[in-house]
């Protein structure tokens, strides 16, 4: 299967599943090219954004892996082939 690039976009309500996700993001991290984050404390909510390369498969596996967690919201686009 071919690599695609692409984004992913967490958005965090739980700020206590912090050690979840970045387990997650660390069992993944073959595939993420570029990682930032940007906590919003007056609002209580996090946003991290991924540049990820990888196959669909790989990249579901983590946007589902993260979309299970209570308290998380998870979306990603990718390409729809491989750009070189």
């Amino acid at each position: 299967m071919e690599k695609r690039i692409g984004t992913i976009t967490i958005l965090i309500k739980e700020r206590l599943l912090s050690a979840n996700i970045n387990q997650i993001l660390s069992e993944h991290a073959d595939i993420i090219l570029c990682r930032q984050g940007l906590p919003f404390h007056d609002r209580s909510v996090a946003v991290i954004s991924l540049i990820v390369e990888g196959t669909v498969n790989q990249i579901n596996a983590l946007t589902g892996s993260l979309g299970r967690l209570p308290g998380v919201e998870c979306k990603a686009v990718v390409t729809k082939n491989n750009q070189s």
